[in-house]
This record gives C-alpha cells, structure tokens and sequence, in this order.
C-alpha cells in the first residue's frame, strides 16, 4: 500500500471512528440495554451476539442458521417434541427490532397454520477447557401473554451436543441443556438436563432431569431477566447449575451419572446454542391439555436482549501472567507487536475496531495464548476484503516465530467492502500448552487485501 493510500484509509477511519461515536449516542438513547455486559472479573469472553441492528433485519448469518419446516432433513418429524407450527425465515417471524434486541413471533395465518422461528448458532464447540467453567447467558424476555390466550407457547434457550448436526436420532445420549423453557404463559422457568437413553435411563426421559421456579421480582413474562447455565470442570466431580438473575435454582452433580452416559454428553467437540419459540407440543400438552387452542393469541415474541458464553480464568494454575485463553474471542487490535498494519473503528456487529491496511508481509503478534491439554484443531477469523479485482492473500496462524512453518492458513480475497465481515475457518495442527501466536499475511500482490477484526481457536 502506498504512503497516499494508507493515509486516506487513516483519515476514512477518522471519519467512521466520529460517526461511529454518534451512533452510539443515538443508540444508548434507543436502548440502555442493547449490549453484552462487560466481561466479568476472571472470565474471558468466548462469544456473543448484541443483536444490534437495523430493524425488520434478519440476525448475523456469520452467529446463527436459521432453521426452517417442521424437521431437519431426515430428522424425527415436528423437531421430536410434537410442535405443531412451521418455522420459517420470514421477518415476519425473525428479526432484528432496531433497538439490540432479537424478537421470536409466533403467528397464525387465516387457515389456521402457526408459523414461528427457530436459530441455532454455527458455532458448536462450546464447551469449557479443563479447569474452567463455561458460562451460557441470555437476557429475555418471555412471550408477554398468559392464561388461555397463552396455551401452546413454548419459548426455549437452549444447548445441543455438537453430534446431533447430521445425525438426528441420537438424542438424548449427546446430551441436552435446557437454560430457559417455559410454557403456557405460567410465571416460571425451568432448567433441564436430558442425558442417556430414551425412554427412561439416568435422565428419566423423556421428562429430563430439571426443576423450575418462579422469575425474581416481575413475571417471567412482564419483563426481561437474565438465564444462565454454568458448566464447571474446575471441580471433581463436575457440576451443572442453573441460574435466573443471578438465583441458583437446579444443579446436577457428575457423580448422579455412570462413566459412559457422562462421556457421550461432554466426551464430544461440544454444543451449539439454541433460541426458538414452539407451539403446542409434549410439554405445552402435559400441562395444559391439547394446545395450541381456539383460545390461544398469535404475535407475542419472545424477546433476546443478548446471548453470551464467557469462560473462567484467562490463566490458569501453571500459565504465564498475562495468557489470553486460545478459545475466546481474541480481538486483532490487543496485539503485543505487529509489523505494517493499522487500527480502525469497525462496523461489524458489537462495534470496537478491527486491524486494517494489511498487505504481503505484514504480521500481528499475540503473547501467551493458552490452549490448555485439549488440542485445537481449528481457527477462525473474522475478516473483511475491498481488494481489487485479482488481488487476494493468505491468512496465516503460526507459533512462537513469524517465519515458523504455518499451522494453518486460508485464502481470502474481496468480500465486497473493507468492512462487509465474514468469518473463515481453517484447520491446523493440534496445539497444546501455551505460544505466541503470529498472525501473517501473504500475497502475490503489493495491495492491502485483508482486515481482521477477532480471531479464536477452537477443538474442532
């Protein structure tokens, strides 16, 4: 990149930084509440979703799938649980509010048929590292509707073992984390665990292992609280808990649990999370008779502030002072060192800045990144491109030298914008203990053709 052309980028990214610094004013006026909270003292965060964005939007492509009919593709039909509505992508259903929050809607159209919405994040290696305590966090508002108008809803938050992708009959042995479900409008929220063998098993299933209790202060249903499911590998045996605004309410010990059902549920890559909004169906029912009914009112969302998943300690017992934790989400500009790149205020959702003005030979350098005993075997990188047409590089991760072979790479060239953001994946070598990592990038070409605005690791 020439000295003329870095400089224009500089002042571009003077410009976005102020009328990134007006948004913000603006959108604190909107929503005092539309952001993730800050980190936690000893955590470190792994990843989030604000769901800021414009209105009647759809949310992050890059954070979430969007699941639609009444099955997976050759999965049991009405997603297991006997729900009767069609779920569909329509913003109708899904979709941004313009104020940080995500909204749910179940409707019913003239002939009868409920249509809602189900997403699930593509990340599906949530799980902690050894020692550590994974938290999983939303702040929600349940469906505002009670009573017989509210008979059939079922709004849940929820996790699924990574093996499910592409199988789908091999619940509930992968295991299930229920952090909020609720039904028929009651002023309660339930917190359940379903493990082994369908029916019966050490989960009893198909009930599950939950328990329920009524939201702290306002109802579950006339306000928003926060639902939170920590699973602690930090103590023997390990321990599952559930939480609404902060109350314990449910726990389930390792040692209620034999050797095989305890691996197959966290012997695996992990989970992904889970938001939807279900009509009528096995629990709804057992609790309120055949539901939906002619009764029941269409078009109260299910409202979600945000969802975050953070991880205890950015250290551990043998680490370095100052190790970041390789599984959570590494910002590009927290570097120690780098070689020919800059900082700019980003758009990317969750805003903050990302590294820019990359080129052939240019490197970041990142200190005592810890990858614990359990060997990451992938890395992802949010990146942006507005190279020109035929220019294009490589993203490189390697360990404790800029000129140590590449563990792993990938391609990437324009994404249609320096800030139009995508996140790529790519494969390396399993990497255990502590490193430096180095970010480098290589091109055929002397042009910028890259930004990163986070990068993590992950097992799989």
């Amino acid at each position: 990149m020439t000295t003329a052309n870095r400089h224009r980028r500089r002042l571009a990214a003077v410009a976005a930084a102020l009328a990134a610094v007006a948004g913000l004013l603006v959108q604190a006026a909107v929503s005092a509440s539309a952001a993730v909270p800050p980190t936690p003292s000893g955590w470190s965060l792994v990843w989030s979703d604000d769901f800021n964005g414009a209105a009647g939007t759809l949310p992050s492509s890059a954070n979430w799938i969007i699941d639609t009919g009444h099955s997976y593709p050759g999965g049991p039909a009405n997603w297991g649980t006997g729900e009767v509505q069609n779920y569909t992508s329509s913003t109708a259903n899904l979709s941004l509010d313009g104020s940080g929050n995500l909204r749910i809607t179940p409707l019913r159209s003239g002939s009868g048929e409920w249509t809602s919405a189900r997403i699930e994040t593509r990340r599906a290696d949530f799980k902690p590292a050894d020692g550590r305590i994974l938290r999983i966090e939303g702040r929600i508002q349940m469906p505002n509707v009670t009573g017989d108008a509210a008979l059939g809803y079922w709004p849940a938050f929820w996790a699924l073992g990574s093996p499910y992708r592409g199988n789908y009959w091999n619940w509930p042995g992968i295991g299930e984390f229920d952090i909020m479900e609720n039904v028929n409008g009651i002023n309660s929220v339930w917190g359940v665990l379903h493990c082994g063998v369908n029916p019966g098993g050490p989960c009893n299933e198909t009930t599950g292992l939950g328990a329920s209790r009524a939201c702290p202060g306002s109802t579950c249903q006339s306000a928003f609280h926060t639902y939170r499911f920590e699973w602690d590998r930090s103590v023997s045996p390990n321990q599952l808990r559930w939480y609404v605004d902060g109350q314990q309410f449910h726990s389930v010990s390792q040692s209620q649990f034999d050797a095989t059902t305890w691996n197959n549920m966290t012997g695996h890559a992990g989970y992904f999370l889970l938001l939807n909004v279900a009509m009528g169906g096995a629990f709804p029912n057992a609790l309120g008779g055949q539901t939906p009914t002619a009764a029941t009112v269409p078009g109260r969302p299910m409202v979600v502030d945000y969802v975050a998943v953070w991880q205890s300690g950015t250290t551990g017992p043998t680490d370095p002072p100052g190790s970041v934790d390789a599984r959570s989400t590494i910002q590009a500009e927290r570097y120690q060192a780098q070689s020919g790149t800059m900082v700019e205020t980003t758009t990317d959702t969750g805003g903050g800045q990302n590294v820019g003005a990359i080129s052939n030979g240019d490197w970041l350098r990142y200190d005592g990144v810890t990858f614990g005993t359990e060997p990451a075997r992938q890395f992802r990188a949010r990146v942006a491109s507005g190279a020109a047409a035929g220019v294009s590089g490589l993203v490189q991760v390697r360990l404790d030298s800029p000129t140590a072979t590449p563990i792993g790479d990938f391609a990437i060239a324009n994404t249609g914008g320096w800030q139009s953001w995508r996140t790529v994946p790519a494969n390396i070598s399993g990497v255990t203990g502590t490193h430096t990592v180095y970010l480098t990038f290589s091109s055929g070409q002397p042009a910028d053709f890259v930004n990163v605005n986070w990068f993590t690791f992950s097992s799989s």
